[in-house]
């Protein structure tokens, strides 16, 4: 199986390092910049449960269009801008039969695809139609990353806690490529499980990442310092509470199954949230899709989000400072 790691940062470089050390598939690397140039001269390294994971690519480069086409486009990039950005390139590297794996926090682009009712792109998360239209949303396996990751400097990696991820169809089917698909991450020694219902899966992350994520990212705070903070945790609370509201909106109720006000106190000093490392290195964060969308759906819907609708803005206005618009 022909793979490409399209984007290997913190995610798509553990994903990468994985798989090319398990030497059972044809493993190919697109990357940008100081990353790019680590792995072409020394590889990746995997720091992970006490031990270093090694591994070289056989092709890494910075022009998609180098490579054969792809059965598989492991998509690292985040939710930002960048992501439409690339979806010309991501479409035109997949084989025919080829399938894009999103490996990205929040609400998926794809969203409709395979629900009743409206159809179409989500305008936040993919303004020109760029990703629905290059990409295409039959050609799309959504995913639930659960690997805590940081690049501490280029081509090395630090993970802690869980290696796992969830695969499911946007239309909840069991999928002879969703079967292929897991079962090539699983070769390359990463737990994945396949979902019938891969929305849900967003959700129960989702609902702490729009906590955790977003405030780390504000206030610049490690996740244990958040937990210890009684005001932040009473403010992540009700982010929660209003992110499970409306994911019951839509169908999927979360309630009996998350205890918020432990959810708001789990976090370990040092532990960075993604959001927080984006900040901390000047990089565009995923405002939109980890809460804005959520503030969209809301809306749709007719419910009240007063805590997200404060945060939003805020949000939005610390990427703009970020990226100098």
């Amino acid at each position: 199986m022909k793979v490409c790691i399209f984007g290997a940062g913190a995610v798509g470089g553990h994903i990468a390092t994985h798989l090319i050390a398990a030497k059972a598939d044809d493993i190919s690397v697109v990357a940008r910049g100081a990353q790019l140039q680590a792995i072409r001269t020394r590889g990746l390294t995997l720091r992970t449960g006490g031990k270093e994971i090694h591994a070289k690519p056989a092709v890494a480069t910075d022009d998609p269009s180098t490579l054969p086409p792809q059965d598989v486009v492991a998509v690292g990039i985040k939710a930002t801008g960048a992501l439409p950005a690339a979806a010309a390139a991501i479409g035109k590297l997949l084989a025919p039969d080829g399938c894009a794996v999103f490996m990205i926090n929040g609400i998926p682009w794809w969203w409709r695809h395979g629900l009743s009712g409206a159809t179409g792109t989500l305008p936040l998360l993919d303004p020109d139609n760029a990703l629905w239209n290059h990409v295409k949303p039959e050609h799309t396996l959504g995913c639930v990353v659960h690997m805590p990751n940081e690049v501490v400097e280029p081509g090395v990696i630090v993970h802690t806690g869980p290696n796992h991820l969830v695969l499911g169809e946007p239309d909840n089917s069991s999928s002879a490529r969703l079967k292929a698909v897991t079962e090539m991450f699983t070769r390359g020694g990463i737990d994945t499980r396949m979902s019938t219902d891969i929305r849900r899966d967003v959700w129960q992350k989702l609902t702490l990442n729009a906590s955790g994520n977003t405030l780390a990212a504000l206030t610049r705070m490690d996740s244990g310092g958040l937990g210890a903070d009684a005001g932040l945790c009473e403010l992540a609370v009700k982010v929660m509470r209003e992110a499970i509201a409306v994911a019951a909106k839509q169908g999927w109720d979360l309630s009996a199954e998350m205890d918020v006000e432990k959810l708001a106190k789990r976090g370990k000093a040092g532990q960075r949230s993604s959001m927080l490392q984006d900040v901390t290195a000047g990089r565009a964060i995923e405002a939109d899709a980890l809460l804005g969308q959520i503030q969209a759906f809301a809306r749709e819907l007719k419910i009240a989000t007063p805590s997200i609708d404060v945060i939003v803005p805020l949000l939005r206005g610390l990427d703009k400072s970020i990226r100098g618009s």
